[in-house]
């Protein structure tokens, strides 16, 4: 019998190795995704330690010269003004008229619920982001490249509209799945979404050594105590979101500290994918890349080993006060199993990171918390290894304005911690 512990690493040094590619998972039933090199993760044109990352900077700037996903954005800026006909219904390039048309039409949302717009891509191309920290930023001998990529973000984001949806309410899940309790790790087998409460004695949660000592252990107890059978948790990482802030916002990654963000993700979309729910979890272990938490030593047979068995990656997201505005919401596995995600390449200097956006469905089955409190913790699966179907692999989310709620409301200020969980 696996004893039950929270990670704390070993005393093997990791093993020399070819790179890690890994086999692109496909959950059973799902159809292949869009992305490029079908598929196969950057990895696999590593040149001297660079991860790919080479091949998709030039991915990206030949998509830049191509004109790739162009007619998205003429098609969108070239409309007449009001509601755009797309094959996944109507959408709308401005969130106050996406309201006008939920009211006009009578969408309605069951109790505790709310119908509001919901902002997604209608881009079915694989898009690029390169970070903030990536080196191409400060060369002045790239700055041609820099701008033409700057554009590029720009333009990424011109290729969204807001579309119309209904929030259930987390907390009643059992009414319309009898039996399942929100709070419990079949909800998140079955929905990719579930609830927990927790008393944290963490005192401030701006102080990013302060999360680390304090606050990643409960979140890797809760989640040791939460699932069955797990017998490994890791903490890796965590941002704090606060709008209202008016302290220092400034990001060190050298001090594990994330800042403060002002800004939150208004795009659906899911931080994982079958290829980079592999790779962020064998980096973390044999390298310690931008881990947070304790470290890791493990060898690339102990890492290979590890992941043999079943994990996930789960994302939590801690109120420090009740969230007014700006909820957080996610969506229900069940309801985009069968659906392609659209491939996002993040580009580091030292990795390629893959997030996932999705087109819009009218039946995206999408949940909410209406006046979170700081004692209630929302879970969402970001990963899981399972791959036959059997349970469900991710949820997506994103963040979104309240329309009952007044704009100049207070803003929602939580932390979201990242995890990957071991049975």
């Amino acid at each position: 019998m696996n004893e039950r512990k929270v990670i704390s690493g070993h005393d093997a040094v990791e093993a020399e190795g070819s790179v890690y590619v890994p086999t692109l998972e496909r959950t059973e039933g799902q159809p292949p995704p869009i992305a490029a090199n079908d598929g196969l993760s950057y990895m696999a044109f590593d040149v001297d330690g660079d991860a790919g990352t080479a091949k998709a900077m030039d991915a990206a700037l030949k998509q830049i010269a191509d004109g790739e996903g162009q007619d998205v954005i003429d098609m969108l800026d070239n409309g007449p003004p009001g509601p755009i006909e797309t094959k996944w219904g109507v959408g709308f390039r401005e969130y106050d008229e996406c309201v006008d048309y939920i009211r006009a039409n009578g969408i309605e949302a069951p109790e505790g619920g709310l119908a509001l717009p919901l902002r997604y891509t209608v881009n079915e191309y694989p898009s690029y982001s390169i970070v903030s920290s990536n080196a191409l930023w400060h060369d002045p001998s790239r700055e041609a490249d820099a701008e033409a990529l700057r554009k590029m973000e720009k333009d990424n984001a011109k290729r969204c509209l807001y579309f119309p949806q209904v929030m259930r309410d987390a907390r009643r899940i059992e009414e319309y799945y009898p039996g399942l309790s929100p709070t419990s790790p079949e909800s998140m087998d079955r929905l990719g979404v579930s609830l927990a409460h927790i008393e944290s004695k963490c005192q401030n949660f701006y102080d990013s050594g302060e999360v680390e000592r304090v606050f990643y252990p409960e979140i890797e107890q809760l989640l040791l105590d939460f699932f069955p059978g797990a017998t490994d948790a890791l903490v890796y990482n965590h941002d704090v979101f606060d709008k209202d802030y008016t302290g220092d916002r400034t990001e060190d990654q050298d001090a594990k500290n994330p800042g403060v963000n002002a800004n939150y993700a208004n795009l659906v979309h899911n931080d994982l994918n079958d290829n980079s729910g592999r790779v962020r979890c064998r980096e973390l272990l044999t390298k310690n890349l931008r881990n947070f938490g304790r470290e890791q030593h493990y060898t690339e047979a102990e890492a290979d080993a590890k992941m043999s068995r079943r994990f996930m990656s789960i994302n939590l997201a801690k109120p420090m006060e009740t969230v007014e505005q700006y909820p957080f919401v996610l969506c229900a596995w069940p309801s985009f199993a069968d659906q392609p995600y659209v491939n996002n390449y993040r580009i580091y200097d030292d990795r390629v990171g893959e997030t996932t956006r999705f087109t819009h469905r009218a039946d995206h089955e999408w949940y909410w918390i209406p006046q979170q409190q700081p004692n209630e913790m929302s879970m969402l699966k970001c990963y899981d290894s399972i791959t036959d179907g059997s349970v469900s692999r991710w949820s997506f989310h994103t963040a979104c304005v309240d329309p009952t709620v007044p704009l100049d409301a207070p803003c929602r200020k939580n932390v979201v911690v990242r995890s990957y969980v071991f049975f």
